[in-house]
């Protein structure tokens, strides 16, 4: 039986990929909001709740060292917690700021080290996102902390030889509460930023659509399960057309990018 350790299994992509692999192997699946662990238990002997909070050096020990209490071998490590913060970078807030990176980068960059010895021949399996090819205004936290989380790991690939695989899965648009959640998460910004009002509400309004119009989330368990079987998966796949078109135009030279992305937003906020 292959054993798996997820974050952010409760909600979103991190809850589908746990409930996927639970119907054949053994998942440790972590949560923060402890209201949602008799949901996890009920998936059935295969899940083993852990707790962890991503913005707390401690519990990511914590959640590390119960692991490792319980096994001596972990074949994928998939690492899908993550958060949106948003706002204009010239009204950006510092401690928001370093809190997108703690979430979103060094959480999972820590946890990934903590877990090292027990993925020695295994995989690391990271949730970024189509954001970190850099190209969305007023997500730009969002975006750096995605791209910065690709290019820790990637180095981590090439230092250890190939002893470890790690991929970057890169969505689009994918209908979870992720969205919700970070209008929820961003409302000082989104009301207090009267500099970018209408920039902010429109920013608002579309990511509230994305959670119910997105690609489904059994789009992305499906190229995760693709790379998790493959001895030699690709470092990076991306899901959808909106990830495959994003990536093509980061291609571009970077004045003809910011061109297009800004008469893009323009005609869209019209």
């Amino acid at each position: 039986m292959k054993k798996y350790v997820i974050t952010g299994a409760t909600s979103g992509i991190g809850e589908a990929l746990t409930k996927e692999f639970a119907k054949s192997s053994l998942v440790f699946a972590g949560y923060r909001n402890s209201a949602k662990i008799d949901a996890l238990r009920e998936l059935g002997e295969n899940v083993i709740p852990f707790y962890i909070d991503m913005t707390k050096s401690d519990s990511i020990s914590a959640a590390s060292d119960f692991i490792k209490s319980k096994t001596d071998k972990v074949d994928t490590l998939i690492n899908t917690a993550g958060c949106v913060v948003a706002g204009a970078v010239e009204n950006l807030d510092m401690d928001r700021l370093r809190y997108q990176f703690e979430v979103n980068t060094f959480s999972h960059l820590q946890f990934s080290q903590e877990l090292l010895k027990l993925l020695d021949g295994g995989k690391i399996i990271n949730i970024s996102s189509m954001s970190s090819f850099g190209i969305f205004p007023f997500i730009s936290p969002y975006c750096a902390s995605k791209r910065a989380l690709d290019i820790l790991f990637n180095s981590l690939a090439i230092e250890t030889g190939g002893r470890i695989k790690v991929v970057s899965i890169k969505p689009g648009v994918i209908a979870t509460p992720l969205w919700q959640k970070s209008v929820e998460e961003n409302t000082a910004s989104i009301k207090e930023d009267l500099s970018y009002e209408k920039e902010m509400k429109f920013m608002a309004e579309n990511a509230m659509k994305n959670s119910t119009k997105g690609l489904d989330v059994s789009e992305v368990v499906k190229v995760v399960k693709k790379a998790d079987r493959l001895k030699n998966p690709k470092s990076s796949y991306t899901v959808g057309r909106d990830a495959k078109f994003a990536q093509i135009i980061s291609k571009l030279p970077q004045d003809l990018l910011n061109f297009l992305v800004k008469t893009g937003l323009k005609a869209r906020m019209k």
